[in-house]
């Protein structure tokens, strides 16, 4: 079977896309007591699993209650500095004067990451750490069925109330004799979701009815993934939470026994970074509140807590003389000695733990390990047929599967499978499918491994052919595919060291800055010293000749003849122009990436620096914002309108200002003439005024793709319409993106018009070359944009722009997008530049997908083997997990890209018929 490489491609991806997804679901794999919400709904969920064998509870008998009612008020993404620090003197008076008059307990609580709200309630209401795969499951939490506090609670026959986010509702179904959930994914409402909670307060602490009353709050949360943490509206959110806390623990002082008191627990679930968000592990994210206030804490004091404090006294003494240089050996000799065991016992703990914690599924992921291990030889084996002219080549499909090893390989795994299924103590989830499932993929297993012999062997017999063209068949390395080599190789090799990992965004400024260097290099090398043997020149020459000589036949007036002289100097003199321009091209890039990294810091080393983001955004420079904002919209309309049609031009310029009246209606921008402070709204109508305008544009170029791929193969209509689609989504890029990010939009357009212009086209790159800067490029922009390889800096917010509610497939869409728009945008504009390339190169555009694929599924198959060897490193769950999820939604996109590659290339498909 003839397969094109864009379509051999794509289905590579596919299968990839499988192995990723098994992968993932044996690394991640979600506990065994989690049912799923249908099951949720029915009756109430069986109570946790009694004592193993050699168990006993120490408790005869059930000890007294210490509180006559308990209030827990949870404040979502409540920082310890919001409490402790100065926000907290200035805004929270109340719970400051609490701390400090002795009737509370106050800590600072450390959160495990990762630092998103579910996990977190499962730690507070278990006590154990909670996985990873949480951070995905958070979306749809399941009914939870360890021991835990509400469960304890309800069978000890209390009465529990909660309002506030409905997660406790999806964790904890029918153990409240009453509740009100609300929506926490909605983050533009900042004041609704916490009135929904606070309207029920009066009624319900005037009642006797209860014991436990459980309120989560998630206003603040929901202003610091928007507007972040320095934010006036923090200050203003904190100084009502304040005022709650303070009419909760009056009305609980006004009903409280002499003997018999009662205990209001104030915490937070997670913190919050610098940029507002959370789900990583920085100090702002891990570090919470916990304030314990009663009036029974004044009246006792706690021996242990003293003796506590006299030994740490102590073994503080103790580690100062071993410091110091103690000269008494027997001193000596026991520091070493309690050092060392120390150590000991800690890398026991930690392996222990981590083996506890993590329970792995190891039977699926090495299942999904070899499946894109064998997709990613598969490509490498196919590198020489998928680049070459005609970019097509045979799959012999008919021997691989009718072959004896085909059928014994499968009947091998087959029994491998039953073995492992039969005799595996943990639930394996590859084990819990159908058997026509297994056995199929099975069969693609085999079919893969034996592609992948029959690639091998056609391989060594073309070797051993002698060669037609030797001068053709001989390839010189020219800087640029060394660069590319030794790039590409040397990234993949980092990701096994996680600081390589937390810095990755360091990695592609080092490798586009270098690419810039080498492209100034090769620019030179065409102006100035080829170019007098450049053929190409030459041919230039003579056909500018022969096109004044064809003047020769028409009469020319004589004023006619000066205009021509004229016109042809000044075509010399543009050409000239565009030689300085093109030489000082790499040298613009530079200095654009350096502005841009200096807009957002990210990483974890120095993600805490001030950067010129977190000025913009600042309250003071709100002026400042908005005219940058402004002009950055202006030039997005610049540098985009050029190719486009009258009416996608009048719906781009109506889609941007409706883009500034959305920044301006949340209260993140200013028009000139708005002096007084404007009242924020939500600005649903204003964002979808812009929608409509980007499905317009969208729409129209989708008609003009059709027409081209359908009723005609008119090229020009076909690159109107790709680029008319580009247009349309760099007009929701700009919706999704921050004000302060608005300048990575333009100066991405920039970098793409000058590459365009002055670099690719004049240097006649190929096809591969060209898929792989675009490649390297995208990925820089993904950092640009903030990005990281940590949770905590996915915009969550820009999946609610012009949303009433929480609509799940929507708001998935928009995060996705606008957490990936630098890599989906340099692939949509790779394609646009192919497209228009094809009259040089037909197989442009299949070499362009094929590459890409390469280039996503190396980097995913040697980060899946490291991350398996690595699953009980110190940072696997902080650092590599993480990084994972990135690695495995990026392959998910560029399988979507590659079959809009596939489906693009109808040209070739037809030259290749003829």
């Amino acid at each position: 079977m003839r397969l094109r490489s864009g379509v051999f491609a794509s289905s590579c991806l596919l299968v990839e896309v499988l192995g990723v997804a098994l992968f993932l679901r044996g690394f991640f794999p979600v506990p065994v007591r989690s049912l799923p919400r249908r099951e949720a709904r029915g009756d109430l969920p069986a109570e946790p699993a009694p004592p193993g064998p050699g168990m006993v509870s120490n408790w005869t008998k059930i000890p007294p209650p210490l509180f006559k009612k308990v209030v827990i008020v949870l404040i979502d993404a409540l920082r310890d500095d919001f409490v402790f620090g100065s926000k907290g003197e200035q805004f929270m008076p109340y719970t400051k004067q609490v701390i400090e008059k002795g009737t509370s307990y106050s800590f600072i609580a450390e959160a495990k990451p990762p630092t998103v709200t579910m996990p977190r309630i499962k730690a507070l209401m278990t006590g154990s750490i909670p996985g990873f795969i949480d951070v995905i499951v958070n979306l749809n939490s399941p009914a939870l069925l360890d021991d835990n506090l509400i469960w304890q609670a309800k069978t000890a026959g209390k009465r529990i109330i909660f309002y506030g986010d409905d997660t406790w509702v999806k964790l904890f179904p029918k153990h409240f004799v009453e509740y009100d959930g609300t929506t926490s994914f909605f983050v533009s409402d900042f004041t609704e979701v916490d009135d929904n909670v606070t309207r029920h307060l009066d009624r319900v602490l005037k009642r006797e009815d209860w014991d436990l009353l459980i309120l989560h709050y998630l206003g603040l949360d929901h202003i610091g993934h928007v507007t972040g943490p320095n934010s006036p509206l923090v200050g203003a959110k904190l100084r009502e939470m304040d005022n709650i806390l303070k009419k909760i623990h009056i009305s609980l002082l006004s009903k409280e026994e002499a003997s018999f008191p009662n205990l209001l627990v104030v915490c937070g679930d997670h913190g919050m970074s610098e940029t507002g968000s959370h789900g990583g592990s920085s100090a702002g994210e891990v570090h919470t509140p916990l304030l314990f206030i009663s009036s029974a804490f004044e009246k006792r004091s706690d021996p242990g807590y003293e003796h506590f404090k006299i030994a740490e006294k102590s073994h503080a003494n103790w580690i100062k003389l071993y410091l110091e240089g103690n000269n008494s050996e027997i001193l000596l000799n026991l520091g070493k000695k309690v050092l060392k065991q120390y150590l000991e016992a800690l890398k026991t703990l930690s392996s222990s733990l981590s083996k506890q914690v993590a329970q792995y599924d190891m039977y699926s992921m090495m299942v999904g390990t070899v499946i894109i291990l064998e997709v990613l030889l598969l490509l490498l084996l196919s590198i020489p047929k998928a680049l070459s002219s005609r970019a097509e080549f045979e799959v012999p499909l008919s021997p691989p599967l009718f072959s004896l090893l085909f059928y014994l390989v499968c009947l091998m795994l087959c029994a491998v499978h039953v073995i492992v299924c039969t005799s595996a103590e943990s639930l394996c989830y590859f084990c819990s499918m159908s058997w026509f499932t297994a056995v199929g993929v099975m069969m693609l297993i085999s079919a893969l491994m034996c592609g992948i012999l029959s690639a091998i062997a056609k391989t060594f017999d073309n070797s051993r052919l002698p060669v037609k063209n030797p001068v053709l068949s001989s390839s010189s390395w020219s800087e640029i595919d060394v660069l590319i080599l030794a790039g590409t190789v040397g990234h993949v090799l980092s990701l096994g060291a996680s600081s390589f990992v937390e810095e990755e965004h360091q990695t592609w400024y080092f490798l586009i800055n270098t690419l810039c260097l080498v492209l100034c290099q090769e620019l030179c090398r065409n102006n100035f010293l080829l170019k007098e043997y450049d053929p190409q020149h030459s041919t230039t020459v003579k056909q500018n000749s022969e096109e004044a000589s064809g003047y020769k036949n028409i009469d020319i007036p004589a004023a006619d003849s000066s205009k021509l002289s004229k016109t042809s100097t000044s075509d010399e003199f543009v050409r000239g122009s565009d030689k300085w321009v093109s030489l000082a091209s790499p040298w613009i890039i530079l200095i654009c990436c350096r502005l841009l990294r200096s807009l957002n810091q990210t990483g974890v080393q120095w993600a805490h620096r001030p950067d010129f983001g977190h000025w913009l955004t600042s309250s003071e420079h709100k002026s400042e914002l908005s005219f940058l904002a402004a002009v950055s919209l202006l030039m997005i309309f610049f540098l985009v309108q050029r190719r486009c049609s009258l009416v996608s031009k009048i719906a781009m310029a109506l889609g941007l200002l409706g883009i500034y009246s959305y920044r301006a209606a949340i209260g993140n921008v200013i028009f000139p003439w708005q002096h007084g402070s404007k009242d924020i709204s939500k600005g649903i109508t204003e964002a979808r005024f812009v929608y409509i305008f980007v499905l317009g544009i969208v729409f129209s170029g989708t008609k003009d793709l059709l027409k081209s791929q359908v009723i005609s193969s008119d090229s020009g209509v076909k690159s109107t319409g790709l680029w008319e689609v580009y247009s349309g989504l760099v007009l929701l890029a700009a919706l999704l993106f921050r004000p302060h990010n608005l300048p990575v939009l333009v100066f991405c357009l920039l970098i793409q018009t000058m590459m365009t212009k002055y670099i690719w086209r004049p240097l006649k790159f190929g096809a591969a070359q060209i898929t792989i800067m675009h490649y390297w490029f995208g990925q820089a922009f993904f950092y640009f944009q903030g990005n990281s390889n940590g949770i905590a800096t996915v915009d969550v917010s820009a999946g609610f722009v012009g949303l009433e509610s929480y609509v799940e497939i929507p708001a998935i869409f928009l995060t996705a997008f606008a957490t990936y728009a630098g890599p989906l945008l340099w692939a949509f504009h790779l394609l646009c530049y192919l497209s228009s390339e094809v009259s040089r190169n037909s197989a442009a555009v299949g070499h362009g997908c094929f590459c890409y694929a390469l280039m996503r599924s190396l980097p995913v198959a040697v980060y899946i083997v490291l991350v398996t060897g690595l699953r009980y490193h110190l940072f696997i769950w902080s650092v590599f997990s993480p990084k994972l999820l990135y690695e495995g939604v990026h392959v998910f996109i560029t399988a979507a890209i590659c079959l809009f590659f596939t489906a693009m290339d109808h040209n070739h498909s037809h030259k290749v018929q003829d």
